[in-house]
């Protein structure tokens, strides 16, 4: 149990509506219910997810697109521009920058592919500044510097309901010592280096929300802070507190607010809270 109510999330902050404003082309791994393959986000909603996973007995699974679904992406777009600057998830918790890599080999340094180390909205600000250092004019050599400065100067928490959804999924990485806390024990995840860390464990939503927010904080030390994305599963009430905490912290305006898409759902469940930022 959370402890906030659930309400319908503002249509406008769902991804989609960011994808068309930034201008980019998202290739969608999938999401799979017993023998049903469903693409995130194109076969399947957050919303519609959520209430499957819900109803469902066994828990889906998720799988990477194949190095043909990105070859194919890679050819049509090639058409339009010069080169392309494929974006990914961690390399250590999804194997789908293995399959861009495999498709980029046949377009050569056409095609420059960037492990973002990280995940969910934490990619999503990596995806927007590069979006803006193209639009600001730097040379495909320069935006390379800029994302391995922005990688590093990226981080990214959450908060669970549960670890179970986690650990049947495989993916819980370094976050194992949170395993076996008691019932009701709302643990926090940090990502360093591409993988899921043990950050800490509260007894209510509301206190990891705090947690969050004070950690943030505290190692932004005086820098500023240039972006900020939120992001949950089913609980915008909690994570909307979690905004307006960081928001006035930080005195900037979340670019990126919406719901844990239904590929990250699958190992993170509903009653999840995370945020992202960057800094300059």
């Amino acid at each position: 149990m959370t402890d906030f109510t659930y309400k319908k999330p503002d249509e406008k902050a769902y991804s989609k509506a960011l994808i068309e404003k930034l201008g980019i082309t998202v290739v969608p791994l999938n999401v799979i219910f017993g023998e049903e393959v469903l693409k995130d986000g194109v076969d399947i909603t957050s919303k519609e997810f959520y209430k499957r996973l819900e109803e469902s007995k066994k828990l889906p699974s998720s799988s990477q697109p194949t190095p043909d679904e990105f070859s194919e992406v890679y050819q049509n777009l090639l058409k339009k521009y010069d080169k392309i600057i494929s974006i990914h998830l961690s390399e250590k918790l999804s194997g789908t920058i293995n399959s861009a890599r495999a498709a980029a080999k046949e377009f050569g340094e056409k095609v420059f592919t960037f492990d973002s180390q990280s995940i969910s909205v934490g990619v999503g600000l990596q995806v927007e500044a590069t979006v803006e250092a193209i639009k600001e004019g730097l040379s495909l050599d320069e935006i390379k510097d800029y994302l391995q400065r922005l990688r590093e100067s990226t981080h990214v928490m959450f908060t669970l309901d549960t670890l179970e959804y986690l650990e049947k999924g495989g993916r819980i990485g370094k976050a194992e010592s949170l395993l076996g806390s008691l019932l009701n024990i709302k643990p926090i995840i940090i990502v360093r280096e591409g993988l899921y860390h043990a950050f800490g464990k509260t007894r209510s939503q509301k206190k990891a929300i705090r947690k969050i927010s004070k950690h943030l904080q505290k190692i932004s030390n005086g820098r500023t802070v240039k972006r900020l994305a939120v992001a949950h599963g089913m609980a915008q009430e909690a994570m909307e507190i979690l905004k307006k905490d960081l928001e006035k912290a930080f005195n900037i305006k979340a670019s990126i607010v919406t719901e844990v898409g239904p590929v990250i759902g699958v190992h993170t469940g509903p009653g999840t809270i995370g945020t992202a930022i960057s800094f300059e």
